[in-house]
């Protein structure tokens, strides 16, 4: 059965997001010291972030499994620091993609953010055309090749 859980309610996922984090958005490297290390890091920041406001990881789970994760973070990169909160680290693991369970995800962190009384949420990718399905609006080109979105809660 599916079901959308804050990270706080289901700690004993923290090292397979910490983990699938990493991979995903880390930096590569080939010492497993290092590599152990970042994810403790990772672990300890989505900790010591449960109480603010600002931040929310939620995690998709079919009964036991984790399908995937999304978040809201206080700040997202150096560009445009002026701009809080930010949509961040959707998440699909490769085998469910395809399925929906992004907009599962992506509904779910826009009630959130609707929730905690938010009016905007930031947005910062390089994909194309994807998160316009999900009313991203695009607002500028940042630097870094990536775009800049928000949504409207």
């Amino acid at each position: 059965m599916l079901k959308i859980y804050n990270i706080k309610e289901k700690q004993e996922f923290l090292r397979e997001v910490a983990e699938l984090t990493q991979k995903e958005w880390g930096r590569e490297t080939n010492s497993q010291k290092i590599l152990e290390e970042k994810i403790n890091n990772k672990i300890s920041k989505i900790i010591n972030n449960f109480d603010n406001p600002l931040y929310c990881k939620l995690i998709l789970l079919d009964n036991d499994i984790l399908i995937g994760f999304i978040s809201i973070f206080p700040t997202d990169g150096e560009e445009r620091k002026d701009l809080s909160p930010w949509y961040s680290t959707m998440y699909v693991k490769r085998e469910f993609r395809g399925k929906g369970y992004s907009k599962i995800l992506n509904d779910a962190i826009l009630e959130e953010a609707r929730n905690r009384g938010f009016k905007k949420l930031y947005l910062k990718t390089s994909l194309i055309n994807y998160y316009e399905k999900f009313g991203a609006i695009f607002l500028e080109n940042l630097n870094n090749e990536e775009k800049l979105y928000y949504f409207l809660i």
